[in-house]
Parts: structure tokens; C-alpha cells; sequence
């Protein structure tokens, strides 16, 4: 998939069941109608040049240059000569794209452009890959009457505040692309057009610089910029790309797909790929921008090991560090039983490596203590789902949103964690869908430029059942609901169960508006809202997941849609939002405990036979340990080794200290990762990781589509993870003999009937496949249970609401939630080694102003956190965002120590943990927590051994 170039069609494609034909210089053409002359133009073979247009935009036909002439189907010529972008095809025109008098236009236009631009072709950077350039030579432009002498922009100083890209003004054109694709691709309108006739410019804000500016650096304005005014800086320091690989984006659950343009090995810029199916050419700011962590200088790139967690780092080789681990393995095994060993996989890896290793864990280690980071933030989606509708995964395509009606956002702000689908859901709200938040802050999905959601639910942390049920309620109460549909899909008897259930008087919203704090009238206009405005679609995140009742939550958004009849088509369904790029691949795999891939259980005898035929091997039929399971049995001391691929637990999982106690208890830790991240500080053997940029694969994203990842640069350590893997399958003694993760892929589809007909050649075809994939759909599955359920009669399951054991208290009279920041992506391993540090360099604390009086806090202030887990200290930001109560902050930086005051409780369905909901007190305080002192001095100490210095008085002995 080596792509440098794509055609640029000038205008979106229309779709239309009435087509029209017409000429084209001498050239019949039949599009569909609507489509635009400039358009039709390409698709016959002819380039009318052009400026301002661009197909990722509406026409704005500004630039002048893409005029023609225009028969119409009477005879008669168009009056003037139209530009050809914003003209739509009729059957019958003849159109002429080249006449001289055409030719003298454009030319003329082209000179007045080039009269107010620097003539440096051969010094910008650009050059080479400029359409101002192109342009001019298109037009035959051969020479400029208009001098410099008068007054011109040349002079205008740069911007250079952005960290990835150069506003040059003296280049700009005025011709709005930028402008455009900030209103239409990325819906934030931060760009706009200043002063009018020659004074006018693109400025960000109000003449601020870019980084002042509501601006956000997705790229869309430097995507569509024609000239160099708008310019990447690694282009300007290393010069146009020679060659490009198409991939799949490493951070969020949208799986954009990107082009890797290069200059041999090195990457030059990442830009959206237009042909990619869940971003369409779009792009945020860690996707387009910050992927400089693949090559940064706290990579290690050579194997380590140690005896102990206090002695220093030594390097060794592959072989050597691969030989201890399993030799470590072994002897643990024989001392401690067979049981005694496990491992987690990352949603940050590809399938190919997720299967490998929990076919590690299974046919070498001989156990099914497999587990992975699903557990900690989606685990509930899969148990819902799969009660109820049948299958652990979203119902729809990300494009399904352009047909809702109404849309409903559940514990999630797509703006912040899954910015490219939160564009699109932005698209759909301007052309007049109406939205629905239930979220305890004030999200920018809440209030924006152009968004105004019509009901905020702006629930108590932890009562997400109990306002699920209520909206049911008021369904139910006043005859919403669609019977028709839920007799004909759904399990009748289970209906009039959960009908009861719901109508009882205390679960109305009434009765609710106390324990919510969401008022009754608010709660019922949702309802109305979402049971009779159209199609209606839910899309939910980790504020419906990590709760104590998060399957509930889950399995009470499922029966919202089922009664409702949206669930089967295209504009409605039930949505999660995946956090990490391959959380859903993650669980396809069969990293959990309890299930091989395909979400098969491991006790079933039939299943397991076809597993142990292909891998030549005997299973255990009993389920394995999750993660929290890992941590007791770790200190009660049945648990002594682990292998942990490219997961972070020690920043990412709750209770910290309990954690770091945990692996303190270990006799054999091995991290495979990029960077000495904090679970490594307590690792025995180090093996290096590779970058997405360094290896083949897929990803899974939250539409169920199966994306390419393609290795764009060798190795830096010498191995791909799923080498690695493989090598330490055959150190173990268990033979892996796979050549290319294609093979990889090809035992996955054999042994998974929803991946039976993947394959990389298909992939490579279609460019993408939404699972199932079988001989049922032999491509791909976008919109599922369509006409029936995947387990038959849709579930109806009873939500009874009981709220968390984590109540406040007069000791802890707030609640702590956590969430996401858009700059920033999960543990910041690989964000905080990239400039997007810049717009967030800390988590902080956000606190609402009547809980800062009473407690004499002010902006900026240390403020202490204590839980009856931990205590951490964050700097303090004052906002109405959060509601009195309620404190917020982020995970993205280990000093800030966000998990030292989470609890260990979790979901009662999957041991998900409870993040969401944290008692805790907050107080002025003037030095770092206790924890954080010894965190700084452990952290110290860490990077000294890993420089091969000894430390005189270590704080660990493990």
C-alpha cells in the first residue's frame, strides 16, 4: 500500500439514485446527480485546475480558476463562465474546460496571485509538493507584469508558536481552505478570515497566535493548506517524502488510518489517509502529530536483566535475556506449581501479538492466567452485551451516526478521547440531530461552537443504573416503547419481566431525581426525546464501564434500545467507545481468563478440542486468574512470575500501592515495552518493545473493523513484539513456527468463526473488514443483528440499582471521578516523550468554586487528595465544569499518583475497576504527599540502575 499521491477530485462525491450524462471536452460522462462539473471532470480524464477546492470540502468557488465554458442541453451557452466546482452536472451539457479565452482568464488570475507571493520556490519547503506551483504551470504562467513595489504582505511575520507546524502568512492565498476544513472536517471554528478586500488573512481567535487559539492541532487546516503557509516542521527540517505506507493510527479507538510518508527510514509526516474507512482523511493532534515517541531517547533498545529489583541493569543479548526468563519460568513452575505464572496482554498491541501471547500463557505456561487491560476498562461491555444482545461488541459503523436522529452520550466525551468520531458527531448535530449527555460534568460535547446539547443529565457519580432505569421508566410509563419490534426480536417472557420491574414506583423519575440529583421533568424530556425523535443511537465510554454496577449500566443501555427499537439498522445502536487503539482486538483474542478468542469459554470441551488440535497441546479446562486475582494470590504467595507485554499496570490499575506491593511479592517479572515504564521499575528482565511504525499486524477498532498496521521502518531492537513472543514460546520448549503475522492471522481465522474469513489479501483489497467476517458475510459485517439478534430473541435483564460501597462521609465528603484529556492518551508513555506536553504538562485537580471557598482554595493552589487508599498531591483548577461534590483529574502522568487513591472496588460481573467513584477529601497542603516522596526517590533510584550505577541504600530489597 505504497500511496505518495491521491487524486484530489475538487469535490466531495455525491450519492444519488438518479444519474445524469453529459460531455466533457468531446468526453461522455455519467455521474450521479449533484455531482459537481469540476468533479466529473476527473472522473473523464481531464484536471481543470484549481485552488481553493478540494474533495474533503464543500465547493466555495473563490479562486476563480476552475472556470468553463457551458453548453446547455437547448444549445444555448451559459451566461459567463461558471466555476466549474460549484456548478452541478445536467444531463445534455457540453462542457469545455480548455479555450484560449479560458486559458487567458486563468492566467491573468494566476499572475494577480503570484504578484503578492514570495518567489522562493527553491528554498520553501514545500517545493515539490506545492499546488500554487502546479498551478502556475498548469496555466502556462511565464511571467508577472505586476511588480513589488506597492504595498504586499511579503513582510508579514511567522507564527511559530504551534509546536508541529508554521503559520506564514506572507504565503497565504486567502483561499479559506483552512478556514473550511476547521468549520467542516473538525467543527471547532477556531480559524476565521480577518479584515476585508487586501487586509484580509486567516487568523486563529481573534489575531491570536495559534497556540492561544481555540485551536486544537488536528492538521485538518494544514491538510488542506495548498501552499506553505501552513507547514509541518519536520517537513521544513527534513524535506518532501519520497515514499509513503499506508497504516493504522496507535492511539484511540477510532482507528484512523494514516499515510507514513518517508525519506528512507525516517519518518518525514503522518497524514490522514482519505480512503480511511473510520476517519475519511481526518485526523487529531496524537494521531497526525505525536508519533515522534517511536524514535525518542528513552527508548531501550537492548534486552536487560537482574536478579533483583535493586540491583543494576545489565545488557545482554536476545538469546541470554530470553534463555533467563524461561529458565526463571521454569524454576518458579517446579517450586510453587504450575499455576504459579501468567500474563497480560496490551490493547496497545496488535491481534497478532495479543493471541500469541495468551497462546503462550495457555499452551506453554500450561495455565489460562491470561488476562488483559480490557479488564480495567471494558470488561462490562462485553459481559452486557453479550447477555443481552448477544455478541461482546458495538452494533454500528462510526458513518452510522450521519443517519441518527438522536444521539445519546453515556460517560464518555468522544471531543477528548475519540476526537475524529467526536467531528463527525458534530457534522450530524449541525445539520439538526438533537443530543443527549448524561455526564456529571460539563463536557465539550455539553456546550461547543455550534453544539448545544438539548438535556444535560448531569448525574451523581455512581448512579448511572439508577437513571437508566428511570428514562426506562418513563418509557414505559407513557407507552413509548415499540412493541411491535419487541415482540417480533425480542424474548417476550423477559420483556414483561423487566416491564414490571421498571414500572415499579421506585424506579420512576420522581423517585430517582433524589439518589441522581437529576431533576424528574429533565429525566423524562430525555426519554420523550430519545423513545420518539427518529432513529436514536447510545454511544458510551469508561463512565458507564468502571463502576461497581458498569454491567448493569450496560446491560440497562442495551434493554433502553431494544424497547425502543434501535437496534438493526443504520442511525441507532448501542456504541462503545473503546479507549486504546485495540481493545476490542484485545478481547477478540481471547485474553480473558475464562475465554479463548471468539469469547468461546474455556470449559467447553468442543471448542477446546479444536484449539488443542492446532496447537498440539492439552488445555485446562478451568478458568485462569484475572489481574486483581494476580495481585492476591501475588501476596499471598501462589503467585510468583509474570510476563507483561506492553501494559503498564502499575500506572493504570487501581489501588497503586497494592499493586506495587503485589509485584514486590514476585520472583520473576518480565515487561516487554518501549520505555522503562513504571511496572518495569519492578521487573526482573527487560525485552524491548517495537513501535507501530516497526511492525505488521492488525487492529481492531471500536466498529469491529479489522485495520492494517504496516511496518514503515526495521526494528529498532531487532525484533517485532511478535517475534519476541515467539522466541520465548520456543525458549520454553513450545515451538511457534510463523514466518509473518499473516500466518498469524490465517490460525486466528481458522480457529474464530466471526474471523473465518479474514485474511491480509482481503484486507489489502477492501481496506478494511467490520467482524463477523464468514462465508455468511464474506465481507465484512457493517450494521449487526440486523432482522434478528445474534443470540436469537433479544434479553430483557432487570437493572436494580444499589449504590456503591464507596459512600462520601464526613472524612471523605467529595467524589473523585477520572477521565481523559485530548492532548494527553492513557498512562502518557507515549504523549509525554512528544510536544503534546505543551498544552498539558500536569493532571490537575478540578474543582468546583463553592468546595474551593469553603476549603480557602484558589486557582493554582496545592491541594491534597486523601482516600482510603491513598493520598497524592495536584495542583488545583477552579471550574463550574465539575458540580459541587464532585472533584475531577486525569492519569496521565505517574508522579501525579491518580491511582494511589483509587480503590480496589470493582464491577460485580468482571472485577472492572471502579475509577469512576472515589471518596476522598481535598485540603490546601504545602509539600508532596508522602507517597509522592517516596515515589520520587524510587523513581531515582530506577533510573540510576538502569544506567548500570549501584544504589548505597536502596528502598527496595525485593
Amino acid at each position: 500500500m505504497n500511496q505518495l499521491n491521491e487524486t484530489d477530485y475538487g469535490t466531495p462525491a455525491r450519492v444519488s439514485e438518479q444519474e445524469v450524462t453529459l460531455e466533457i471536452d468531446g468526453v461522455a460522462v455519467t455521474v450521479p446527480a449533484g455531482t459537481s462539473v469540476m468533479r466529473a471532470a476527473v472522473e473523464a480524464g481531464v484536471n481543470v485546475p484549481k485552488l481553493c477546492a478540494t474533495d474533503s470540502l464543500e465547493p466555495f468557488g473563490s479562486c476563480r480558476l476552475c472556470l468553463v465554458e457551458i453548453e446547455g442541453k437547448d444549445g444555448r451557452k451559459m451566461k459567463g463562465y461558471p466555476a466549474s466546482c460549484t456548478t452541478p452536472c445536467e444531463s445534455g451539457m457540453k462542457v469545455q474546460t480548455q479555450t484560449p479565452k479560458l486559458a487567458e482568464i486563468r492566467r491573468g488570475v494566476m499572475e494577480l496571485y503570484i504578484s503578492d507571493h514570495p518567489l522562493d520556490c527553491l528554498t520553501c519547503p514545500t517545493n515539490g509538493n506545492c499546488e500554487l506551483q502546479d498551478m502556475a504551470g498548469a496555466v502556462g504562467l511565464r511571467e508577472v507584469r505586476y511588480g513589488y513595489e506597492g504595498e504586499n504582505h511579503l513582510e508579514m511575520k511567522k507564527d511559530e508558536s504551534n509546536p508541529y507546524f508554521t503559520y506564514d502568512p506572507s504565503k497565504c492565498i486567502v483561499c479559506n481552505r483552512c478556514v473550511r476544513a476547521c468549520e467542516e472536517t473538525q467543527g471547532t471554528f477556531a480559524l476565521t478570515i480577518n479584515g476585508r478586500g487586501f487586509e484580509s488573512r486567516v487568523s486563529a481567535g481573534q489575531m491570536d497566535s495559534f497556540m492561544e487559539s481555540e485551536c486544537v492541532s488536528c492538521g485538518a487546516c494544514v491538510e488542506a493548506c495548498p501552499t506553505a503557509t501552513l507547514t509541518e516542521k519536520t517537513v521544513i527540517m527534513l524535506g518532501q517524502a519520497e515514499h509513503s505506507k499506508v497504516t493504522t493510527c496507535a492511539y484511540c479507538g477510532v482507528g484512523c488510518a494514516f499515510k507514513a510518508e518517508m525519506k528512507g527510514n525516517e519518518v518525514v509526516r503522518m497524514v490522514p489517509w482519505k480512503d480511511g474507512q473510520a476517519n475519511h482523511g481526518h485526523s487529531c493532534v496524537k494521531g497526525r502529530f505525536a508519533w515522534g515517541y517511536a524514535t525518542h531517547k528513552d527508548r531501550i533498545l537492548n534486552p536487560m536483566i537482574r536478579k533483583s529489583i535493586s540491583d543494576p541493569w545489565q545488557e545482554v543479548s536476545w538469546e541470554e535475556a530470553l534463555s533467563y526468563a524461561a529458565s526463571e519460568f521454569r524454576r518458579i513452575q517446579a517450586k510453587h506449581g504450575k499455576d504459579s505464572i501468567g500474563g497480560i496482554t496490551s490493547s496497545r498491541c496488535t491481534n497478532e501479538e495479543t493471541y500469541l501471547v495468551q497462546k503462550l500463557v495457555r499452551a506453554a505456561f500450561g495455565n489460562n492466567n491470561v488476562d488483559t487491560c480490557a479488564r480495567v476498562c471494558h470488561s462490562p461491555t462485553g459481559y452486557g452485551l453479550k447477555q443481552t444482545l448477544g455478541e461482546s461488541a458495538g452494533t454500528q459503523t462510526f458513518d452510522s451516526v450521519m443517519k441518527s436522529d438522536v444521539i445519546m452520550i453515556m460517560g464518555a466525551n468522544p471531543a477528548s478521547g475519540h476526537p475524529v468520531f467526536a467531528s463527525q458527531i458534530k457534522r450530524r448535530l449541525r445539520q439538526g440531530a438533537k443530543l443527549i449527555v448524561i455526564d456529571p460534568r460539563t463536557t465539550e460535547m455539553v456546550k461547543s461552537p455550534h453544539v448545544q446539547a438539548d438535556y444535560h443529565l448531569k448525574l451523581r457519580p455512581g448512579t448511572n443504573t439508577a437513571i437508566i432505569t428511570a428514562l426506562a421508566h418513563a418509557i414505559l410509563s407513557e407507552g413509548l416503547q415499540k412493541e411491535d419490534y419487541i415482540r417480533e426480536r425480542c424474548d417476550v417472557k423477559s420483556y414483561e419481566d423487566w416491564k414490571a420491574f421498571v414500572l415499579r414506583p421506585d424506579n420512576s423519575p420522581e423517585a430517582m431525581a433524589e439518589t441522581t440529583g437529576v431533576p424528574a421533568e429533565a429525566i423524562r424530556g430525555a426519554a420523550r426525546l430519545f423513545a420518539t425523535g427518529g432513529n436514536a443511537a447510545i454511544y458510551y465510554g469508561l463512565g458507564v464501564t468502571e463502576h461497581a454496577q458498569g454491567s448493569t449500566t450496560v446491560i440497562g443501555i442495551a434493554n433502553l434500545a431494544m424497547c425502543t427499537g434501535n437496534v438493526g439498522r443504520e442511525g441507532v445502536g448501542v456504541n462503545p467507545l473503546r479507549g486504546q487503539n485495540n481493545v476490542q482486538g484485545s478481547c477478540d483474542m481471547g485474553s480473558f481468563p475464562h475465554e479463548l478468542p471468539g469469547y468461546r469459554h474455556i470449559s467447553d470441551s468442543t471448542v477446546r478440542s479444536q484449539f488443542e488440535q492446532a496447537w498440539g497441546v492439552t488445555l485446562n479446562p478451568e478458568p485462569g486468574l484475572r489481574i486483581p486475582n494476580m495481585f492476591d494470590a501475588a501476596l499471598d504467595g501462589s503467585f510468583k512470575g509474570l510476563y507483561c507485554e506492553g501494559e503498564d499496570i502499575v500506572q493504570s490499575d487501581p489501588n497503586t500501592q497494592h499493586v506495587a506491593a503485589a509485584l514486590q511479592s514476585m520472583e520473576c517479572i518480565v515487561v516487554q515495552d518501549l520505555f522503562l515504564n513504571e511496572t518495569a521499575k519492578y521487573a526482573h528482565v527487560f525485552l524491548p518493545g517495537s513501535s507501530f511504525l516497526e511492525k505488521d499486524g492488525t487492529f481492531t477498532n471500536a466498529e469491529r473493523r479489522i485495520s492494517r498496521v504496516r511496518k514503515v521502518m526495521p526494528a529498532k531492537a531487532g525484533k517485532s513484539d511478535w517475534e519476541v513472543t515467539v522466541a520465548l514460546a520456543e525458549a520454553l520448549g513450545y515451538p511457534m513456527p510463523y514466518n509473518h503475522p499473516s500466518e498469524i492471522m490465517d490460525e486466528i481465522a481458522a480457529l474464530t468463526p466471526s474471523f473465518h474469513g479474514v485474511s491480509y489479501a482481503k484486507l489489502d483489497k477492501l481496506g478494511s473488514i467490520q467482524w463477523p467476517c464468514n462465508d455468511a458475510a464474506p465481507e465484512g459485517t457493517p450494521i449487526m443483528h440486523i432482522g434478528s439478534f445474534i443470540r436469537g430473541k433479544g434479553k430483557f435483564l432487570n437493572t436494580q440499582y444499589f449504590a456503591t460501597d464507596e459512600k462520601v462521609t464526613q472524612r471523605y465528603p467529595l467524589i473523585l471521578t477520572t477521565g481523559r484529556i485530548l492532548s494527553q492518551y492513557n498512562v502518557g508513555a507515549q504523549t509525554r516523550r512528544t510536544e503534546n506536553s505543551q498544552w498539558h504538562s500536569e493532571d490537575v485537580l478540578e474543582i468546583h468554586p463553592h468546595d474551593a471557598e469553603d476549603r480557602g482554595i484558589r486557582e493554582g493552589d496545592w491541594v491534597g487528595i486523601e482516600s482510603r487508599a491513598g493520598q497524592t498531591v495536584l495542583r488545583a483548577t477552579v471550574t463550574e465544569k465539575v458540580q459541587p461534590g464532585v472533584v475531577y483529574t486525569t492519569f496521565h502522568f505517574p508522579e501525579s499518583g491518580a491511582n494511589v487513591i483509587t480503590t480496589d472496588n470493582s464491577d460485580w460481573a468482571t472485577n472492572c475497576p471502579e475509577y469512576k467513584v472515589t471518596a476522598v477529601q481535598v485540603l490546601p497542603v504545602s509539600q508532596p504527599s508522602e507517597w509522592q516522596q517516596h515515589y520520587q526517590r524510587f523513581n531515582r533510584e530506577q533510573l540510576d540502575l538502569l544506567k548500570g550505577e549501584k544504589v548505597a541504600e536502596p528502598l527496595v530489597t525485593k
